[in-house]
C-alpha cells in the first residue's frame, strides 16, 4: 500500500502507554485501530491521489473517506508525510465530485463494479449512486481541517472551486426536488430501504434520497444532514474567500436554518421540543435517530450546534431510550442501532460518537467498557453487532468503526475521563 509515516507509530505508542493503564485490551484496540486505514485502505493513483478502500467493500465513499483519515488530522500539522496522504485523498474526491455529484460511492477506476441492477445504471466509475446530502459535506470537512491544521491552501485550486460549485448547484436544485431535480433511484429485486419514492414541498431545506446509513429516507428533507450542510456552507464560504460564490454558501445555509426551524423541530410530550429526523414539509415526520452520521447525536460532534443546546439535550434524551425505536439495551451493551442491520444490534460507531459527545466521565468510561468487550475478541470494531452476542456482527473489516474508536480514545485520555 503506502508507506506509514514514522510520527504515526509515534503517536500510537503515546496513547497506547496511556490506554493500558486503563486496560491492556483498550491498549491493544487502540494499537490496531488507529492505523487500520494507513495500512489496509489506501491505494495509489497514477495521478498522484489516493483511493481509499472502505473496508471489506472494493469501493470508495465520499462520506466514509474523509472520516477514515480526519483523526490523523492534528498530527498532519506536525509532519508532511501524513499531510501529503491527506491531501491525497483530498485530490482523489474532488476530482469525483465534479464527475457525478449524485453518487455516493465510487470505483477505482471505470470497471464497471458495483450495483449492476440499478436504476438508471450508473457510470462505469461509480460504484453505487443512492444521494445522500453528507456524501458532500464530508469532502468540505476534510478540507477545512486540513486547511486549518496544516495551512496548506494549495488544495483550494481550481479542482476545489469545480467541486464546490457543483455542490452548489446540486443543493439549490434539490431545494425543489419535485419541481427541479432528475435524480431518479429503483434497485431491482431490493425492498424499500433502497427506493427513493416520496413527495416533499418547498421547506428551504435541500432534499436527500438516502441516510448516512445507505437505507432510504421516508422523508426526504433529513434534519441531521441538512444542519451539517449548513455548518459546512459556512467553512465552504470560509475557504472560499472573496470568491462570489462564498456569499451564496452563507445565503442557502440561512434558507436551510430557516427551513429547519420552521420544520424540523417537534414539541415531544415527553421530551419538549426536540429535532426531528425527518420532515417532508406537509405536516409529516420521523421521530428516530438512526446509527451512522450525521446523525441527531451526533451533531455537536460535527460542530452544528452546541452539546448544551436545550434542543440537542432534550432530542439526545429522547434518542438514547426506547422511545427511539431503533434503540436496544442488551446483555453487552446499549445503544442505538439501524434499520440497516438486524433488530438488536447496536453500532460500534454510535456507541464512540456518544462518548464523543458527552462530557460525562461515567457516561465515557460506561461507553469506553462497552466497547472493549464487545469486539468479538478480533482486536477491532465492526458496524453493528449484537447487544446479547458480540460474536453476531456485521462488517469484519469497516475502517470508519476503527478510526472513530481510535478518535474517542483519544478524547477520553485527554479528557482524564480514563487512564
Amino acid at each position: 500500500m503506502i508507506k506509514i509515516p514514522e510520527t504515526v507509530y509515534r503517536h500510537i505508542d503515546e496513547y497506547a502507554a496511556k490506554a493500558e493503564k486503563y486496560s491492556k485490551k483498550l491498549a491493544a484496540l487502540y494499537r490496531n485501530c488507529y492505523p487500520n486505514t494507513l495500512q489496509t485502505a489506501l491505494i495509489p493513483g497514477a495521478d498522484g491521489s489516493l483511493f481509499v478502500l472502505t473496508g471489506d467493500i472494493p469501493a470508495m465513499w465520499l462520506r466514509d473517506s474523509t472520516a477514515q483519515v480526519s483523526h490523523y488530522i492534528r498530527e498532519a500539522a506536525k509532519d508532511s508525510e501524513l499531510a501529503d496522504i491527506i491531501k491525497a485523498v483530498i485530490k482523489r474526491q474532488l476530482r469525483y465530485i465534479p464527475y457525478d455529484p449524485y453518487a455516493n460511492a465510487f470505483n477505482e477506476t471505470s470497471n464497471g463494479k458495483g450495483h449492476i441492477k440499478d436504476v438508471p445504471k450508473p457510470d462505469p466509475l461509480v460504484w453505487e449512486r443512492k444521494y445522500e446530502i453528507d456524501s458532500l459535506c464530508y469532502p468540505i470537512r476534510l478540507l477545512y481541517l486540513y486547511v486549518k491544521y496544516t495551512q496548506d491552501r494549495s488544495v483550494l485550486d481550481g479542482d476545489f472551486r469545480y467541486a464546490a460549485a457543483a455542490i452548489l448547484k446540486l443543493w439549490r436544485t434539490e431545494q425543489h426536488h419535485t419541481e427541479k431535480s432528475t435524480y431518479k433511484f429503483y434497485r431491482e429485486c431490493a425492498g424499500p430501504k433502497d427506493t427513493v419514492n416520496h413527495v416533499e414541498a418547498y421547506t428551504g431545506m435541500t432534499w436527500s434520497g438516502f441516510r448516512p446509513s445507505d437505507d432510504a429516507c421516508r422523508y426526504g428533507y433529513l434534519i441531521p444532514s441538512n444542519l451539517f450542510a449548513a455548518h459546512e456552507l459556512s467553512e465552504l464560504s470560509e475557504l472560499l474567500g472573496d470568491d462570489p460564490m462564498s456569499a451564496e454558501c452563507l445565503s442557502l445555509r440561512a434558507e436551510i436554518l430557516e427551513g429547519v426551524q420552521k420544520f424540523g423541530t417537534v414539541e415531544h410530550p415527553k421530551y419538549g421540543r426536540i429535532y426531528a429526523c425527518e420532515t417532508d414539509g406537509l405536516g409529516h415526520c420521523s421521530l428516530l435517530d438512526d446509527a451512522n452520521v450525521p446523525s441527531l447525536l451526533s451533531l455537536p460532534y460535527l460542530g452544528c450546534v452546541s452539546a448544551d443546546d436545550e434542543i440537542y439535550a432534550n432530542t439526545r434524551r429522547f434518542i438514547l431510550s426506547h422511545d427511539n425505536p431503533y434503540y436496544y439495551e442488551g446483555k453487552y451493551a446499549k445503544g442505538i442501532g439501524s434499520p440497516h442491520t438486524p433488530e438488536g444490534y447496536i453500532w460500534h460507531i454510535a456507541l464512540a460518537m456518544q462518548g464523543l459527545t458527552s462530557n460525562d466521565p461515567a457516561e465515557v468510561k460506561s461507553l469506553i467498557d462497552m466497547l472493549i468487550n464487545t469486539d468479538a475478541d478480533t482486536g477491532f470494531m465492526h458496524e453493528g453487532f449484537c447487544a446479547d452476542d458480540p460474536t453476531k456482527f456485521t462488517r469484519s473489516h469497516f475502517c470508519w468503526a476503527n478510526s472513530l474508536f481510535a478518535e474517542f480514545v483519544e478524547y477520553a485520555l485527554d479528557k482524564g475521563f480514563i487512564g
